[in-house]
């Protein structure tokens, strides 16, 4: 079973930086994407930034500039570096994977997310 563990949101002010870190683990045989989503109260979720395993990115165009996604292959883990962080960040930001493990169907997997708030 392959699980998405996410760590590292908080409250920061306007103009701070956050790290958010997703650790997949499980029986996973390659990942093709992996990405960072978020909602916001009364919102629908939306992509921030997504990774491939080649190392192409893509990113929502009100992150671009401040936001940057990167993984590490041989932790199966992705990182979402945020700066000047601004109010309008403030959501739940969830992980996701897609990939495909050594037996079964595709994986499109979520992890449990992680609030991150922008507030004076």
């Amino acid at each position: 079973q392959v699980q998405l563990v996410e760590s590292g949101g908080g409250l920061v002010q306007p103009g701070g930086s956050l790290r958010l870190s997703c650790a997949a683990s499980g029986s996973i045989r390659s990942i093709y994407l992996m990405g960072w989503y978020r909602q916001a109260p009364g919102k629908e979720r939306e992509l921030v930034a997504a990774i491939t395993s080649g190392g192409m990115r893509n990113y929502v165009d009100s992150v671009k500039g401040r936001f940057t996604i990167s993984r590490d292959n041989t932790k199966n883990t992705v990182y979402l570096q945020m700066n000047s962080l601004k109010p309008e960040d403030t959501a739940v930001y969830y992980c996701n994977l897609q990939g495909r493990p050594w037996l079964g169907a595709a994986l499109d997997i979520w992890g449990q997310g992680t609030l991150v708030t922008v507030s004076s």
